[in-house]
Parts: structure tokens; sequence; C-alpha cells
């Protein structure tokens, strides 16, 4: 795990399996003890980080678990907690969700822009997407590596659920040459992408 996540200080990785995390999220949530643990921040272990990303993905209720997130999000400190995130809230309160995701676009943390990534990669590449979505990703700007990642798996996320609405923003080759060639890889390791789009995407990379 620690070759995973190289940003984060191995001694502070415990190295319990994401299985037995989640069993524990189960058994401590709607407990005092579970409450002691979320009120409890920072931690200290990479662990407890990914512990307190599922206890927050068990409510059920869309307002408390916004606000579970906002306290959070501040200390998500690498992409395996931010990434471990999934609410069937989010997805059944899709207008409510995009003001706070434009709000997390705002804030100067790296985090905070994967966050919200990883939300419009989730729940608005399908029911809901529109043009804007795209935008918005589009619009991401930033020299942070985990960042710049998150907005190619989203891109290459959009080409396997929105095609023809994607490729604009790949023909035009206005995405970092960094962004704009990770997309393209990772498009094109996809089983969900026809073999002729993809020898087509390959000729984009910069």
């Amino acid at each position: 795990m620690a070759s995973l996540v190289p940003n984060i200080d191995s001694g502070l990785i415990l190295g319990i399996k994401v299985p037995k995390v989640k069993a524990l999220a189960k058994s401590l949530y709607s407990t005092p003890d579970g409450e002691r643990f979320l009120n409890n921040l920072p931690h200290k272990y990479f662990d407890e980080n990914n512990l307190h990303m599922q206890m927050i993905n068990l409510e059920k209720d869309f307002n408390v678990q916004v606000e579970l997130l906002q306290k959070f999000l501040p200390y998500i400190d690498n992409w395996a907690t931010c990434d471990g995130f999934s609410s069937t809230a989010f997805k059944n309160n899709t207008q409510n969700l995009l003001p706070l995701i434009d709000l997390w676009f705002t804030f100067d943390k790296p985090y905070y822009k994967r966050f919200a990534l990883l939300c419009l990669q989730k729940y608005f590449l399908t029911d809901c997407f529109d043009q804007t979505i795209l935008e918005r990703a589009f619009n991401v700007v930033s020299e942070e590596y985990y960042v710049n990642m998150m907005v190619a798996w989203f891109f290459a996320t959009a080409l396997t659920k929105q095609y023809q609405k994607t490729l604009p923003f790949i023909e035009s080759k206005k995405l970092s040459p960094f962004v704009q060639n990770k997309t393209i890889q990772k498009a094109c390791e996809s089983l969900a992408i026809p073999k002729d789009r993809k020898q087509y995407l390959k000729t984009l990379k910069i």
C-alpha cells in the first residue's frame, strides 16, 4: 500500500485491508464510539482516514453526509482515502450536489478538487449529464499530479459514457499534454471503447 500512496509516511500505514475497514465502519457507525471517532480530527493513521470515509459512506441522509464531508475534506491527504467515497444519497440529490461541487472547485487544495472531480465522474456522466459537466472538468487547472490524474480519469470515463460529446474536448488538444495523453491512455485501456475509436484517439496524443 505504501508504494501506491508515496506521499504518505509509510510509518503511518497500518495495512488494514479494505473489507476489514468496511466491517469496522459498520460496527462503529451510529454508536457513541463512532461519533467520538468522527469528531476526533485530524486522525494520525492513513487507515483511520479510510475508516472515516467508509463511515461517511454509510450515512443515508444527504444533508448529514454533506456536513460530515465538510468537516473531513480539509484533512484528506491522499487519493486512496478520497476515492473511497461512494454515496446513494449523492446519486439521488444531484441538483443539490452540483453547487457543492462548484464550491469545492474554488478551494486551492488538491483533494478538494480531486473530490469534486470524483463526484462529477460518479454522478453526472449518465442520467443528469449535460455539456457543462465536461466544461467544469475541462476548466480545472492544477500543477498537482493527483488532480491532473483525476482530470484524465474523468475524461477517459466520459469517453466511455458520452463519447461523441466528449471527443471535441480531446480533439481541441487544449488539455495539458500530461492530461491529454493520460486520458487517451486510460481510454485505450478500457474495454468499453471499440478498437476503431481507440485507434483514432491515439492520433490525438500530444
